[in-house]
């Protein structure tokens, strides 16, 4: 089987996704250093838990989707504008709309797996807070 723009993007995107939730940094206080690294871990997964209960879940698949969707219109029209110039403005739209679709949606899972959705962050930095943990950011 031959490797296309097409398979490669697909397995990037099958790879980005299949990394984990994003996950809080916690400040060492009293609770952290008394509970430990892998006990703050499972509260951490169990407020995630509990944010997907209540519908504040991590995901951003529709954002992912329209910065895709835009970054393959533009893509699209620049290279339609670029073909125009070199001869061939159709095959120029069509290589730019695929151009700026890979790179809206690599872009996007990446952005999504580094900075959670707002709602799903603060639900579990609450939870945190209420076990006594601080949380200083996300990785």
């Amino acid at each position: 089987m031959r490797l296309t723009p097409a398979r490669a993007l697909a397995a990037c995107a099958v790879l980005a996704l299949g990394c984990a939730a994003p996950e809080p940094i916690f400040y060492p206080n009293e609770t952290f250093r008394a509970n430990g690294e892998s006990r703050a871990d499972r509260d951490a997964e169990e407020c995630g838990k509990l944010a997907e209960e209540y519908d504040a879940g991590p995901g951003r698949g529709g954002e992912v989707a329209g910065t895709t969707a835009e970054d393959a219109a533009a893509g699209g029209a620049a290279g339609a504008a670029g073909g125009a110039v070199f001869g061939n403005a159709g095959a120029g739209a069509a290589a730019g709309a695929a151009a700026g679709a890979a790179h809206g949606l690599v872009h996007g899972i990446f952005r999504s797996r580094r900075d959670p959705d707002p709602t799903y962050r603060r639900f579990v930095e609450h939870c945190l807070e209420e076990k006594g943990y601080e949380v200083v950011g996300w990785r």
